[in-house]
């Protein structure tokens, strides 16, 4: 029976591992959870199914089109894909970012489809996947705003941030202020209210929301000298599983379906 488990910032020099422009509590294991053992492709190949863990609340990754109708997003169809080239079915669970890696670890769900950022804590913590997704970070003002022209001039402005992503650590590194936020689209609301001066997030989910909005009043004015790399996360020691969805990550790169569900959601090709 299946066992289910479950930037670069300026002159102070923090170095950053770039995350998943989301809210929520550490993704560091509970002290007192359980070790995984991990998951084989044999194990997921008997059940099968994948059950992923997403938010369905971060578009364009994970979301509700219409917020009731089915759950899509880029993640949602690049999951779906590599659970086809492994031959079982995908069920998705929906849960809070917050609650997310908690889940992995309980066995709620087999990996997570979230734009998951490789960073070294949770390389430590969980076995990640190849990166599926690559961006920079961005730095996103008002259109009015002429006085924040690069991060090296956040410094004594406010930022909106979620407090456990990654983006906020870049803020902190450049000496910003921060208000936190639940997510991009809070952080974008206080933004165009005038009611922060900035915010740091990834680059495809602010292009996409320039896509979907039009003029949105905002803009990028500087970006990141490193990408985020985003994966899936498993269970620490799912070393077979992981090479199985890797040799379906590359065959879906090799084929151009990477390349087409990227250019649907972006207009380009950002897997890689």
């Amino acid at each position: 029976m299946r066992k289910k488990l479950l930037s670069t910032v300026g002159a102070a020099a923090i170095a950053v591992s770039l995350a998943a422009c989301s809210a929520g509590a550490s993704d560091a294991p509970d002290a007192g959870a359980e070790a995984s053992d991990g998951l084989t492709l044999a194990e997921v190949q008997e059940s099968g199914e994948l059950v992923v863990g997403t938010e369905g609340t971060y578009r364009p990754f994970s979301y509700h089109e219409g917020g009731s109708g089915a759950l899509t997003g880029y993640d949602i169809e690049v999951v779906t894909a590599v659970a086809e080239k492994l031959g079982v079915e995908v069920t998705f669970e929906e849960t809070q970012w917050d609650a997310i890696f908690a889940g992995l670890q309980s066995g709620r769900f087999d990996i997570i489809a979230n734009q998951v950022s490789i960073n070294d804590e949770r390389e430590a913590a969980y076995t990640m996947s190849d990166p599926y997704t690559v961006s920079p970070g961005v730095l996103i003002v008002a259109d009015s705003n002429t006085e924040i022209a690069s991060f090296d001039d956040l410094s004594g402005f406010s930022s909106a941030q979620s407090l456990t992503s990654n983006w906020y650590e870049v803020a902190v590194g450049y000496g910003a202020t921060v208000e936190a936020v639940e997510g991009w689209a809070q952080a974008a609301e206080l933004l165009t209210q005038g009611r922060v001066d900035a915010t740091v997030n990834d680059e495809l989910t602010f292009l996409d929301f320039e896509k979907t909005e039009g003029d949105t009043g905002l803009k990028i004015v500087d970006e990141t000298d490193d990408a985020s790399l985003n994966a899936f996360a498993l269970p620490k020691g799912s070393d077979d599983l992981a090479a199985a969805i890797n040799e379906a990550l590359a065959e879906l790169r090799a084929d151009g379906t990477l390349a087409a569900i990227s250019e649907s959601y972006f207009g380009s090709d950002v897997s890689e």
